[in-house]
């Protein structure tokens, strides 16, 4: 598994100044979106969550990952098999903290999502994207099949 796996170009990307971005997030999710934080393990407000519905980027909207593809890892943070669409993410190589990991930003805006793990359900795709819940927004009033059936942008 390789940043290059993905080679679709992402779509056009959204920008904002730094200022418009603390304006539009919470301290904790400009944190983790803008400066690649993450969240305690456990403790994400998404973590536990069982709704129907599109998981979109908080920063942009963007329609990221679907309830169908969420399960429960175990690792502390939400986690999905797959994406909407392969184009709505970006990996790119992380080394920092002493170790190699493959980082997930939203492609539309350039938020930092979580990272990309090769240890996922292997009946699936065997990945595991684990994303912080202030990643993410819920939308409940979006089907999962809707979005993919509409071809979404994301």
């Amino acid at each position: 598994m390789s940043p290059s796996a993905f080679s679709r170009r992402p779509p056009e990307r959204t920008m904002h100044s730094d200022n418009d971005w603390r304006l539009k997030l919470t301290p904790e999710q400009y944190r983790i979106l803008r400066e690649k934080g993450t969240e305690r393990a456990f403790t994400g407000a998404l973590l536990d969550e069982k709704s129907n519905g599109v998981y979109r980027c908080a920063a942009c909207g963007a329609a990221l990952f679907t309830s169908v593809e969420k399960y429960d890892s175990g690792s502390g943070w939400p986690s999905f098999w797959d994406v909407v669409d392969q184009g709505g993410v970006e990996l790119h190589d992380d080394n920092t903290l002493g170790m190699h990991r493959v980082e997930v930003t939203c492609s539309t805006c350039g938020s930092h999502l979580g990272h990309l793990f090769p240890d996922g359900p292997a009946e699936k795709t065997g990945l595991r994207y684990c994303i912080n819940s202030a990643s993410l927004a819920l939308d409940r009033d979006t089907a999962p099949d809707d979005v993919r059936a509409a071809g979404e942008p994301t």
